[in-house]
């Protein structure tokens, strides 16, 4: 017995056929050949487990032989300090769980001015705080945040920002993974030295709003606007004044739509000293939405989307960007992106910028 294929049946083939020709094309068009794409100038050396977040120390002396210190996330994790190529120059394990890391400069230990970088330890609730280069513990072991909050996750540390006022004074913005919801989910701590050359925290406000939708674990602080603001993964980006004195309002909620899973890694590029770009991971999308750092013009508080960044970082959480030029290699200040494949990639600004972010 045969049988005959209708003209339909026949139509609908050819179109399945032609469909799955363009699906193959594009899922083996490499990324490189994807024009939109922006490609790093370098990939780091793997890390054992799990980047996670990175922060760039910028060397006084010389800005070419500036590090970037990124965390390796995991229970037997560490911090890693690489090069500008990507090279691995230190590392320092054992460290329970790194979550993010930021750098500061200038804190002044046994009389000294120290660059330090400070870790969230999420599975002992505990800031552990490294001068920079050589990073040296010098937090006694480690400092203890939410000695007081109970309650699943209340204590579990993700989050990290240092913000320096106009007065010197330094402080650190700590979130937790999961709550609480009652407006207080940031601790907000003073770095002094504790009389011996080590660093210990005072807790000076607890602010700002939590979804419980997902989690929260971006935070970046603008010093010289003075604001921090940090990812509400699902939800948005919420902005605060960095100064406790100025109160605990919630001045915008940000980026709440076009995003395709979670809300990561926050940065900020300046391009004078009130103005410049935010910039906000896409994390599901492998891209960042861009928005004016000073806002709208006449609200401040209002953020139009400028542009989407597509990147070959992988699922990126953590990114850290400077305009310092940072040798021949990065003239213009560099961009670090975590990345999936326990890397972080480089990217030169300009190449993220392109032709629309002047």
């Amino acid at each position: 017995m045969t049988s005959s294929t209708s003209p339909a049946t026949s139509l609908l083939a050819g179109l399945l056929f032609l469909l799955s020709c363009q699906q193959y094309k594009a899922q083996s068009t490499p990324a490189s050949k994807q024009a939109d794409v922006i490609q790093p100038v370098y990939i780091t050396d793997t890390v054992r487990h799990d980047t996670d977040d990175p922060a760039i120390w910028i060397n006084p002396a010389d800005p070419s032989k500036s590090l970037i210190i990124g965390t390796d996330k995991d229970q037997d994790g560490g911090l890693y300090v690489f090069d500008l190529k990507g090279k691995i120059v230190k590392e320092i394990h054992d460290l329970k769980r790194p979550n993010n890391v930021d750098v500061a400069y200038g804190l002044s230990l046994n009389g000294k001015p120290t660059d330090i970088a400070v870790t969230t330890e999420r599975f002992t609730h505990k800031l552990r705080i490294f001068s920079l280069p050589d990073l040296k513990p010098i937090d006694n072991g480690g400092l203890a945040m939410f000695t007081g909050d109970t309650g699943d996750g209340f204590r579990d540390l993700m989050g990290i920002a240092l913000y320096k006022d106009p007065k010197g004074v330094l402080y650190a913005m700590v979130g937790r993974k999961s709550g609480p919801t009652d407006g207080s989910y940031i601790g907000q701590y003073r770095l002094d030295d504790d009389g011996t050359g080590q660093v210990k925290a005072t807790l000076v406000r607890k602010f700002g709003a939590y979804s419980g939708k997902k989690e929260i674990e971006s935070i970046a602080v603008d010093n010289e606007l003075g604001y921090v603001y940090y990812s509400d993964e699902g939800v948005g980006v919420r902005k605060y004044y960095a100064d406790p004195q100025k109160g605990n309002q919630e001045l915008a909620l940000f980026a709440k739509t076009g995003f395709s899973e979670d809300h990561e890694g926050i940065s900020i590029y300046k391009t004078g000293p009130k103005t410049g770009f935010i910039l906000v991971s896409d994390q599901g999308s492998n891209q960042f939405h861009v928005f004016r750092r000073e806002g709208e013009p006449g609200n401040p508080n209002e953020y139009k989307l400028l542009k989407v960044v597509r990147v070959a970082a992988q699922i990126s959480d953590g990114s850290d960007v400077t305009n310092v030029a940072l040798g021949k290699q990065f003239p213009h200040g560099l961009f670090v992106a975590m990345s999936e494949g326990k890397t972080f990639h480089f990217y030169r600004w300009e190449d993220i910028a392109g032709k629309d972010l002047k």
